[in-house]
């Protein structure tokens, strides 16, 4: 399969590309500016491909400009969608990475698919537009969207909270400041969601919105004493307001029966490291990049 990939240098891209070319598919990076239509239509139709996987997006939730969560979320990605249109064969999946943040602060738990999004943040709020955008669309490419619920690894930038955490304790720092501990999130590994991503390629319905998750919700206290476990050091946590989020999303924990139940058709399940599996491979990366 001729996968164009959007957001290829990126943390997720990156995990994808390798995923992808170990089960002997062909990656594409897509490397223009979402925002330069021209040079985006030129480079999606030389590619040519039998799928297309989105990931290119702002995704940092404190990111500092927020009309950039726009320009590029939902404005960059309608400017993909056109590109696609112009494609002599249409691919046979579309996959749109949206983001579990859409559903905003839920009583409900573990949330599924049919909960109503309530965002609250530009970043949430703007993933939201774009789903709704790529709803106009669906008359003429095969869509799939998803929403990934948090996920961490090797690689992920450090002003992520779960990189920051093994960052301070792979240099065995005496203090870190956090914003809110008070959250309580799914961990789950780069690995897991890039596996179901390529399965959506294959087995994914079109039309149809699907979860990323695992059910499983951890707090910031419990990933703290794992990182003090593992590497038999403990550190003072500080709480610093500037790092203290306006619109943070407190509980956030998915329902993944609707993607399990379509995986388990096809006679498939997920790869799903335990969390501190994941926290051994961040610690181990950081070590080597300190040496």
């Amino acid at each position: 399969m001729r996968i164009l990939l959007t957001g290829a240098s990126g943390f997720t891209g990156q995990s994808f590309s390798q995923l992808a070319r170990d089960a002997g598919h062909l990656v594409v990076a897509l490397n223009s500016d979402l925002t330069d239509r021209q040079t985006l239509r030129q480079q999606v139709l030389e590619a040519a491909p039998d799928a297309v996987v989105h990931l290119a997006a702002i995704s940092f939730v404190g990111h500092a400009d927020e009309n950039a969560f726009y320009a590029v979320n939902v404005v960059g990605t309608m400017n993909l969608l056109n590109a696609l249109t112009q494609l002599p064969k249409v691919p046979h999946r579309v996959l749109l990475s949206s983001s579990a943040n859409v559903y905003g602060n839920c009583e409900v738990s573990p949330i599924a698919e049919n909960q109503p999004a309530a965002p609250v943040n530009h970043y949430a709020m703007s993933k939201l537009a774009m789903e709704h955008l790529a709803r106009t669309y669906s008359d003429r490419l095969p869509l799939i969207v998803t929403r990934p619920f948090n996920y961490t690894g090797p690689g992920q930038a450090a002003n992520f909270i779960i990189p920051k955490l093994v960052q301070h304790f792979a240099q065995r720092a005496a203090v870190v400041a956090l914003g809110n501990l008070h959250v309580e999130r799914e961990f789950n590994d780069v690995q897991m969601i890039c596996d179901a991503y390529l399965q959506l390629l294959q087995h994914g319905e079109p039309g149809e919105t699907y979860n990323v998750c695992t059910g499983i919700a951890y707090t910031l206290q419990y990933v703290i004493d794992a990182l003090c476990q593992i590497t038999n050091h403990l550190i003072k946590v500080e709480v610093n307001p500037a790092y203290v989020r306006h619109g943070e999303v407190h509980h956030l924990c998915g329902n993944p029966d609707k993607l399990h139940a379509l995986l388990a058709k096809q006679g498939c399940q997920l790869t799903n490291p335990p969390l501190e599996d994941t926290l051994q491979r961040m610690l181990a990366t950081a070590a080597a990049i300190n040496a």
